[in-house]
């Protein structure tokens, strides 16, 4: 048995890298296809059977903010986020808001609202 000469040590575990043995380029091709023809293609198609749809369509494409949003409270609350309802549960001072639920904090809200001598629509 032969020993390695003493002024070299064996390489140690960082020092060995693995070669890594790139992909053959054919290989890449048919990946970069297969991805077209899997995700792009079927977007394309929507994306046309979509645009179609909206010719038959009379008016906007998105529907404006009907008046109903800002009479009906109801309406105003469910479309704000948490951080909107203690903001406005603030602004009516209602205590503990901050630990309050959702539905909770939105029920004592609509009560607030609907008291007599606050004008109808004000939120």
């Amino acid at each position: 048995m032969t020993e390695p000469p003493i002024d070299q040590d064996p390489p140690s575990a960082a020092e060995e890298t693995r070669q890594l043995h790139p992909l053959p380029k054919g290989l890449v091709e048919l990946y970069g296809l297969l991805a077209v023809l899997f995700v792009l293609v079927p977007e394309w198609m929507a994306g046309g059977a979509l645009f179609g749809f909206r010719e038959g369509r009379v008016g906007s494409d998105l529907p404006v903010t009907t008046q109903a949003w800002k009479r009906v409270p109801e309406l105003r609350l469910a479309s704000l986020s948490m951080a909107g309802l203690r903001r406005l549960a603030r602004e009516e001072r209602i205590r503990s808001y901050a630990s309050m639920s959702r539905d909770r904090l939105t029920r004592r809200l609509l009560k607030r609202l609907a008291r007599p001598g606050q004008p109808p629509g004000t939120l």
